[in-house]
């Protein structure tokens, strides 16, 4: 049952329907103080239409609104302040997650349409580093969000797989490149080469002009280019498979830039007969004057090609294959222009399907208060902080529970959660500092915490031997009150999350519902023998649903025991 949408279709009724219902579902707030109510109407927006004053228009609705569902209203300074039945709608809480189980908490407001989902995205030959982590766990969680609300996600991993760079990285391993040692450990020694160009072509400046060369050869279908890169593109995908196995994500398509590489004319040529390509200064560019941007770069003075082509190629291809509702694009923030360029082109195009393309900006991952550069050789590996994580869940599982079945499973879902939670737990527009020490803290605002919650209240019902069914509800504690109203809000807040595009208000509920569970842990007997122990149960029980639920759409495992 949603609560504020039944108290907001109250207020219209009273109201004579002269104010829209989600108006009214708008305006109803949360209280700050659990003794100002469980939900709160502010009469202002309303004085002006009554020509009253909102007290009085406050005390008129008041007497009006008739429920069992509701056990007192009191009026305060031209609010309402509305009190819940807590038996009521304890027992209505506790019995819809025992019957709908990991259903809770769903919508269908995607009505089964198709989201095609853009994310993480590495360019090939290079290491998966912790710039990499952002945009890979942002979009597998919006995808889990997107399919809780009704969608059918298409997972796209747009590889960076072609480009000038590659030029670069075929002429340093022609020149100091040892077969052997690619083989043994690809990614490290193609970033060895990477970084070693680089430094080279700042004493030696033809160094860039064979590069663009090896890569007019890659364009233009050379058989010694295409081999190398073929080779340094299976390696890279190799290592990326390993990364994507820890994180226990999997996607739909791998189709990356080199994929579009032959579409790209139709582009061209469709803007040629459209009569919206330009030249300026030898290039051809699509002017975006009407929407207060610069022009969109289409082909460079030589000929080639650019991203925003190659992201025109694709929005267009994705298009006509998957009919998509939405086009998500998880991709940082710095990258904001360029997709505003591109969502415009689109637009310019007449293309009614533009205002489905969507780019989800996100900060950086920096160190030192720097971004992290893979052309100076100053990253840090995810694989690597990945396995330290998986080791110190291990060393402190090793600790707390010696005895513990499965040791190496759950610490690996412990260390893995931890690095995925604390990204996720910040708004994604932040930048976050890259610290070791506070990602693998394994108390605090942190994923090992709420599995930790997890698997305590697994433990209790272990040990209450319960067993999950529609069952009469007598909670009286208040401790209790506060778990009922934090398990109330999760659909609303499944919603809110696919609307703003915002993992992290997933995170910060499942941190709420931790602390209040273990502060009714600390208060209240659950185990005791008394009249009340299978209503605590079955609230633990809930707590463990969803816990477990908000953590899947987050990308997290919920161990039963850690």
């Amino acid at each position: 049952m949603n609560y504020k949408q039944d108290l907001s279709k109250m207020i219209v009724e009273v109201l004579d329907g002269q104010v829209d219902q989600p108006k009214v579902l708008n305006m109803i707030e949360k209280p700050k103080f659990s003794h100002m109510g469980d939900f709160a109407f502010p009469c202002f927006e309303l004085a002006k239409m009554y020509r009253k004053s909102p007290q009085i228009i406050a005390q008129e609705i008041a007497v009006k609104i008739e429920s069992p569902l509701i056990s007192k209203i009191e009026v305060m300074s031209g609010y309402l302040n509305i009190f819940l039945n807590k038996r009521m709608v304890a027992m209505n809480v506790i019995n819809e997650i025992i019957s709908k189980q990991h259903h809770y908490g769903g919508h269908q407001i995607g009505n089964g349409e198709v989201v095609t989902i853009d994310f993480s995205s590495p360019n090939i030959a290079k290491p998966f580093s912790m710039g990499h982590l952002r945009s890979t766990v942002i979009g597998n969680a919006l995808a889990l969000i997107s399919e809780k609300c009704g969608y059918r996600p298409f997972r796209i991993n747009h590889l960076g797989d072609f480009g000038t760079q590659f030029g670069k990285l075929i002429v340093a391993y022609k020149l100091w490149g040892d077969e052997q040692k690619v083989k043994e450990n690809p990614i490290k020694e193609l970033l060895a080469l990477y970084v070693k160009f680089h430094d080279e072509a700042e004493k030696n400046l033809q160094l860039d002009d064979q590069a663009r060369e090896w890569f007019k050869r890659l364009e233009e279908g050379d058989g010694e280019a295409l081999r190398l890169w073929n080779w340094f593109k299976e390696e890279s995908l190799k290592e990326f498979s390993k990364i994507y196995d820890l994180l226990g994500i999997k996607f739909d398509s791998y189709h990356g830039e080199a994929f579009y590489n032959d579409k790209m004319e139709n582009i061209v040529q469709t803007l040629k007969d459209m009569n919206l390509l330009e030249e300026s200064e030898g290039a051809q560019v699509v002017s975006l004057q009407q929407y207060d941007l610069p022009p969109c770069l289409i082909k460079k003075r030589d000929g080639t090609s650019l991203y925003a082509t190659r992201d025109l190629a694709a929005a267009t291809y994705r298009h006509d294959t998957y009919h998509f509702a939405k086009s998500i694009y998880v991709v940082g923030n710095e990258q904001t222009l360029h997709f505003k360029q591109v969502f415009s082109v689109v637009e310019k195009m007449g293309y009614q399907w533009h205002d489905g393309l969507i780019h989800i900006p996100f900060g950086m991952i920096l160190k030192d208060g720097k971004k992290m550069s893979t052309r100076k050789g100053k990253v840090v590996l995810l694989e690597e902080v990945l396995y330290e994580a998986i080791e110190l869940a291990k060393k402190n599982i090793s600790t707390k529970n010696p005895e513990l079945f499965h040791k190496e499973k759950v610490a690996r879902e412990v260390g893995v959660g931890a690095v995925i939670f604390h990204d996720l737990k910040h708004y994604r527009m932040n930048d976050i500092e890259f610290s070791l020490h506070d990602m693998l803290k394994f108390e605090g605002e942190t994923g090992p915490y709420v599995q930790y919650t997890h698997a305590r209240a697994s433990s209790l019902l272990r040990k209450g031997k319960y067993s999950a069914g529609n069952t009469e509800i007598m909670l009286e504690e208040d401790e209790a009150w506060k778990i009922i109203t934090n398990l109330m809000d999760f659909p609303e807040i499944v919603e809110r999350a696919m609307k703003e595009y915002d993992p992290s208000l997933l995170a910060k509920y499942v941190l709420d519902l931790s602390k209040e569970f273990n502060k009714y842990y600390g208060a209240v007997r659950i185990l005791e023998d008394t009249p009340g122990k299978e209503s605590r149960l079955s609230l633990v029980y809930t707590v463990t649903v969803v816990l477990k639920e908000g953590l899947r759409l987050l990308g997290l495992q919920a161990p039963e025991e850690m």
